[in-house]
């Protein structure tokens, strides 16, 4: 039997200060994964979850290119409108069309 691989959830701010720290100490370290790897365990996270929240940090905030946790959430948004809005034409493409055909029917009878 495979065991679910549970992630703990971090506060906001403690990925700010994580981010934070990263960021204070990064010149007292050879580089910035240096600097990552001796963090996180600080934290209680793995050294790629740091990363990640770094480079979050980093193109929300410009210094990085990429798109920002509000885009993201932008673009997710409108995925989800998107997707409803084609199940509402095919819901009204299903309606039209068996009305169509209802009135058809009734022609033919009269």
């Amino acid at each position: 039997m495979k065991s679910k691989k549970i992630t703990p959830k971090y506060s906001p701010e403690v990925r700010e200060r994580a981010v934070r720290m990263v960021q204070e100490h990064r010149g007292e370290y050879p580089s910035l994964w240096a600097a990552i790897e001796s963090i996180a365990p600080k934290i209680g996270c793995v050294p790629q979850t740091l990363h990640e929240w770094v480079r979050k940090h980093e193109i929300d905030t410009g210094m990085r290119d990429g798109i920002t946790s509000e885009e993201r959430e932008h673009i997710k948004a409108l995925e989800r409108e998107n997707k409803e809005l084609r199940r509402a034409n095919e819901i009204l493409k299903l309606a039209s069309a068996f009305f169509a055909q209802a009135e058809l029917d009734r022609r033919l009878k009269s």
